[in-house]
């Protein structure tokens, strides 16, 4: 057999490309979805009137401060379910006042004044910015979050408004899961001004009201002497850091032996927590997550750049609540709408039927296509097993997530990669009617049907894409698998079944049975 010289290099291209899949595709494993090897799915709500009422809160206090330095004094300041209600103690100035907000954040509020009342509502426009940054922002915390839990390959996505998708495939702990995923993770280190073992006991002692700028919390309960001792905290309303402050965190053991988290500031941090424990020497400090006093121990020395949280902690809850502060706090609080757990046995079965379509799917194409047309039927089931195997190699290769979807798109690709070739042979038959010889009929064969193969892979590509871009985790695996094998599907229509035709017909014994 003489083969030019072309085909000799196309052949050893061919060569190395098949080897490298098969390495590939021996040696790193497929990622499995939620649907093959089972875990657990979860539609989560962002508490999005929390941000809103805690944002009026924010901005509420700054333009007060505004206003005190222009010399205009608030008398009260609330929100409501109309926004922020502003009232100031000269009604006369409230003109002054407005032009003052107005100026400050003219594109943020919508201004009214009622009943000797300044009234600030959002503007449409920022609600819709503040919930779609909101939403974002929780998802790339999820997404930290679940990295630093350790489970492969989550999906997490966007639904709607204020919803969002969690899939975790393989979780064997689903509980620990949900409570990492939910646990709003607001830490913040207040300064302590009074405790006591009760509420009643504590507001005892200011019967004309708390001291301007504190609030109560509760403890988390402690064990001392083999009783449980719940205390309160009257804490100062603004945090000396909060989790935002931190730049990393770890399980270590405190000076007891007991699980702890010790915690390392960001630099721009550091000199603010130095100034703030130095000043508080002798006194509490309140280590607070999410609203409740973990724990509040007596500051003995300046503190700069770290610090340690202490608690009735197990080795498990230390980990997960440094993994948690690591990771982040969440912008909203979030909670849970639905939840389903899927067995590993509902995939393997979903797994191994539809193996089964796709080994009947090739094999009826395969009859169809040697019946058909002869050897060249026999190459194009070649060049169609070739085509799997790079799909594969592909899809291991960039860690993509193969879930039943993306099975199903596999299988349709067969018939994808066929079809390719059921052009370029009927295009060479034509060919060959008009006289032509059959290397020319080859040449122009695939000349020709190349705009018609191109035209159908690129419709089929943007149909991949915009499912990609706007479907969940399942329609993603589909477009996935479905992009990747249009692809692979042209190369080898196009460079595969060609160097196989090329080979046959510098073979003057086979070349008469090619079409």
């Amino acid at each position: 057999m003489n083969l030019k010289k072309d085909v000799k290099i196309k052949l050893i291209v061919a060569f190395i490309i098949i080897v490298a899949s098969i390495y590939l595709a021996l040696t790193k494993p497929i990622k499995l979805g939620l649907d093959l090897q089972g875990g657990i799915s979860i539609v989560l709500e962002t508490d999005i009137d929390t941000v809103l009422k805690n944002k009026y809160k924010q901005i509420g206090s700054e333009i007060q401060e505004i206003l005190k330095n222009k010399n205009i004094d608030v008398l009260d300041l609330k929100v409501s379910k109309d926004g922020l209600v502003i009232t100031l103690l000269d009604n006369s100035k409230i003109e002054e006042a407005k032009n003052i907000i107005l100026s400050k954040y003219k594109n943020l509020f919508n201004l009214k004044v009622s009943q000797d009342n300044i009234i600030l509502t959002f503007s449409k426009a920022y609600l819709e910015n503040l919930k779609k940054d909101v939403v974002n922002r929780t998802i790339e915390v999820l997404r930290r979050r679940i990295d630093e839990f350790g489970t492969l390959n989550p999906n997490i996505a966007k639904l709607g408004d204020k919803r969002i998708l969690v899939e975790l495939p393989g979780v064997v702990d689903p509980e620990r899961a949900k409570a990492i995923i939910g646990k709003t993770a607001q830490l913040e280190i207040l300064e302590v001004v009074d405790y006591a073992l009760s509420k009643i006991e504590l507001l005892k002692k200011y019967p004309d009201g708390l001291p301007k700028g504190t609030k109560i919390l509760e403890g988390v309960p402690r064990d001392i002497n083999g009783q449980k001792v719940q205390e309160w905290f009257l804490v100062k309303d603004t945090p000396i850091i909060t989790g935002d402050d931190l730049k990393d965190a770890q399980v270590r053991l405190d000076q007891y032996g007991k699980p702890a988290v010790d915690f390392e500031l960001k630099s721009s941090s550091a000199d603010k927590f130095g100034e703030a424990t130095a000043r508080l020497i002798g006194k509490r400090m309140a280590i607070v997550l999410d609203n409740k006093v973990i724990s509040a121990p007596v500051v003995r020395s300046r503190i700069s750049n770290a610090g340690q949280i202490t608690g009735d902690f197990t080795s498990q809850e230390a980990s997960d609540l440094a993994l948690v502060l690591r990771a982040g706090a969440l912008p909203a609080p979030v909670k849970i709408l639905e939840e389903r757990l899927i067995g590993p046995t509902l995939g393997k079965d979903s797994i191994q039927k539809t193996v089964n379509a796709g080994i009947v799917a090739l094999m009826l194409v395969g009859l169809f296509m040697i019946f058909r047309y002869a050897i060249s039927g026999f190459i194009s089931i070649i060049a169609l097993l070739i085509n799997g195997l790079l799909l594969w190699a592909v899809i291991v290769a960039f860690g993509i997530t193969l879930t039943l979807p993306g099975i199903a798109g596999i299988i349709l690709n067969i018939g994808m990669a066929v079809d390719a070739n059921v052009i370029i042979f009927e295009r060479i038959r034509e060919e060959l009617k008009r006289g032509k010889t059959l290397r020319v009929s080859l040449e122009e064969g695939f000349n020709r049907a190349w705009d018609a193969i191109l035209d159908a892979q690129i419709t089929t590509l943007i149909a991949a894409f915009v499912l990609f871009q706007f479907g969940t985790g399942p329609l993603k695996g589909f477009a996935a698998t479905l992009s990747i094998g249009t692809i692979t599907s042209i190369f080898t229509a196009m460079f595969i079944t060609k160097l196989l035709l090329d080979v046959i017909i510098g073979d003057k014994k086979t070349m008469k049975y090619a079409i």
